[in-house]
């Protein structure tokens, strides 16, 4: 179920087309539903969206009759913890990632490979570490899932050159503050602007600790720190009290991301506070997995619709926490249906005897939807999940 980074372009442009889509998310939270019912990619990228009746489909390589369901930009984990490969020694599981292929995830991104056994945590280690993960997960997709890796746990030792030489060599993240030796404000302010200077994108460790040798991390350290994500602002495992939570929601203008393997309550509490400041599109969901609750192939399916449905916000908005709002906070070239972005698709459909009268409604009945087919770089990666539960239609190929 392994699958290499993309092969080189033939002299043929590759093109897909899917045709009779019912409903079409677009993952941006300003327009979340698009008037189309067909999307034409060429190599790889979305290049045409609208009517079929006035679209091109002529020299497709491949043709996708989405027979009425739903199109959605493929789901972003913002939040992942891999070890090797599609293996996770935090579990002893192999398959994970593949799994979470069938609950619609066609992008990760880790939080810092920080179950690796024996992690190195000098400086030379840390960072030839980091640069191995960069090249590991670039040059192998498991089950073609996108896996962003590479993401060091910052130390007492780094200096501003070793963040210059880790954005030279292509690291564009770093792990978990918190995770590691440097637990002050001051010291991981100054190292996340070296990192946000020479490029590189920083996660902060938010609320009690998650495995014995962590520790807490309050919204005073995660103010004066100002990472470029609030990670896991419901808790990995154990939340904030309240008071601090509405406290980040209100000084934050970065994103605050909520995972599946955090406290529901205060993921409503955020949400709801989110909605009342007009911020709901700094909200980005993680699962927060491999980890000591498992593995959670549905997490960012679950976290949808649990949003939707005990925090009264429409489906297709729910959706775009897990998308767009990922997308454009993390600066990926995934999770919305733009010409131009990658085509990267997840085709749901109601599930089998859920209530509710469309998928929208079921899912904030608080149902998850039934996963389809998954489509990454225009090619397809799965059909019919055998996760989640079944959709009453499929799209056929040709």
């Amino acid at each position: 179920m392994a699958d290499p980074a993309p092969a080189a372009k033939s002299e043929t442009p590759e093109k897909l087309v899917i045709h009779n889509i019912g409903l079409m998310l677009s993952g941006r939270i300003e327009e979340p539903i698009l008037d189309a019912d067909c999307v034409i990619c060429v190599d790889g990228k979305i290049a045409e969206i609208g009517r079929a009746k006035d679209m091109d489909q002529e020299g497709a390589t491949t043709v996708v009759d989405a027979n009425g369901i739903t199109l959605c930009p493929g789901l972003i984990d913002s939040h992942v913890h891999p070890v090797i490969g599609d293996y996770t020694s935090r579990q002893q599981q192999l398959g994970w990632i593949d799994s979470t292929l069938h609950g619609g995830v066609t992008t990760m991104i880790s939080a810092g490979e920080v179950h690796v056994p024996g992690r190195p945590k000098d400086v030379v280690g840390l960072k030839a570490m980091a640069i191995a993960y960069q090249r590991f997960y670039s040059n192998f997709r498991p089950s073609g899932v996108k896996l962003h890796a590479g993401a060091p746990v910052i130390e007492h030792g780094m200096e501003e050159h070793d963040f210059k030489e880790l954005a030279e060599a292509g690291v564009t993240l770093l792990g978990e503050i918190g995770l590691g030796s440097v637990k002050d404000g001051k010291t991981a302010a100054q190292m996340v602007g070296w990192a946000r200077k020479y490029g590189i994108q920083s996660t902060i460790h938010t609320g009690g600790p998650s495995i014995p040798g962590s520790g807490l991390i309050d919204a005073d350290m995660v103010l004066e720190t100002g990472t470029d994500v609030v990670g896991h602002i419901n808790g990995g495992h154990s939340a904030l009290p309240d008071d601090q939570i509405v406290c980040l929601c209100e000084n934050c203008k970065q994103a605050l991301e909520i995972v599946h393997n955090g406290n529901e309550r205060a993921a409503i509490l955020t949400l709801n506070t989110a909605r009342e400041l007009g911020k709901l599109d700094q909200l980005i969901l993680g699962t927060d997995g491999p980890a000591g609750s498992g593995v959670q192939p549905l997490g960012i399916l679950r976290m949808i619709a649990m949003l939707s449905s005990l925090g009264n916000v429409p489906a297709e908005v729910a959706f775009c926490f897990g998308t767009g709002n990922t997308s454009r906070r993390r600066k990926l070239d995934t999770g919305t249906i733009e010409i131009g972005q990658c085509a990267d698709f997840v085709l749901l459909d109601q599930a089998q005897h859920a209530p509710g009268k469309t998928i929208l409604d079921s899912v904030q009945l608080g149902n998850l939807p039934g996963v389809a087919m998954t489509v990454i770089d225009g090619r397809i990666t799965s059909q019919r999940s055998r996760n989640t539960p079944p959709a009453w239609r499929v799209p056929e190929m040709r």
